[in-house]
Parts: structure tokens; sequence; C-alpha cells
């Protein structure tokens, strides 16, 4: 959902930046509202917070979690760490590529709105039964090509039915 355009980002700092509270729960926050962090915030979440907009932006790009634009509406996050490494995920990587015509971690050309988004993660805590990925933030582990066809067809029909 991209509602950065109705709210103002002085309006998120204002209603986010709370006497008391971190960076990471104002974040937190303004992505949980928005769906993501719109970049025009950093400047005056930096303000309200006594922050430079190098350490605020720092935060916002440092933790994978947080986003900086509105998400694909089928989002994908593979686990790249060394235990699903082991266990096939670069192979499962390569399937899941060829098989939505996406690239992993690879920005949106400009004006493009894609259906699926492909993000690596590095470690989803499902290291006995992996390979393991998110779709939409609902985890699935001991994955196989065809379990995750069968996942993606299910979660491309959710989305469109939604539309």
């Amino acid at each position: 959902m991209d509602d950065s355009n109705a709210i103002a980002p002085e309006q998120l700092v204002q209603r986010h930046a709370l006497s008391g509270r971190s960076l990471l729960a104002v974040l937190h926050a303004i992505q949980d509202e928005l769906g993501f962090v719109p970049p025009a915030t950093v400047a005056p979440l930096a303000r309200a917070m006594n922050l430079s907009r190098a350490e605020v932006h720092g935060v916002l790009t440092y933790y994978h979690h947080f986003r900086t634009r509105a998400a694909a509406p089928v989002t994908v996050q593979l686990c790249r760490a060394e235990a699903c490494r082991s266990m096939g995920t670069e192979a499962l990587a390569q399937h899941i590529e060829a098989r939505t015509g996406c690239r992993f971690d690879a920005e949106p050309r400009h004006g493009e709105h894609a259906v699926v988004e492909l993000e690596s993660v590095y470690c989803l805590g499902q290291c006995a039964l992996s390979p393991a990925l998110t779709i939409n933030g609902t985890l699935h582990a001991k994955l196989t090509p065809s379990k995750f066809d069968a996942l993606l067809a299910t979660e491309v029909k959710r989305v469109e039915e939604t539309a």
C-alpha cells in the first residue's frame, strides 16, 4: 500500500517519534502504518530525534526488515544462510527466479510494478528444516521446487482475487 503521498513526512514523524521511543521503534511504527518507510521521513526523523540524517539512513538501510518503497503484492524472502545453502537453497533460488521471471534483490525498474518480489535473507531460524522461505511473511520450510510452485500459485491467486 503506497500512502506515502497522502501523509506528510513531518506528520508521520510527529505521530510516531514520541518521547522515550527508540529510532528502531519509530521506524517499525511508520512501516507498520504504511508498509514501508518513505525516504522523505529521514530528515524530519533525524531532527525530531536529534540524530544525523546519516544515522537514521544507516539504521533504515542496515536492517533488512525495513523497506524504503512499497512491497510487491507477493514478496518471497529466501534464506541464503549456510544451513539452507547446504540443503540446496541456491538450486531452489535458480528455480524460483526461472519460475517468477524475477531476480533476487533486484530493484524494480523505474515505473515497474511487479506482482512478485524476491529478497534474500540470512536466517529465518529454521536451520533444521532448511531450505526455508517466507511468502508475504508466512514461513515455509523443507522447500522443494514443486512445493514452492504450489505455494506461489496459491498466493498469486489470492492476490488476484483481492485486487
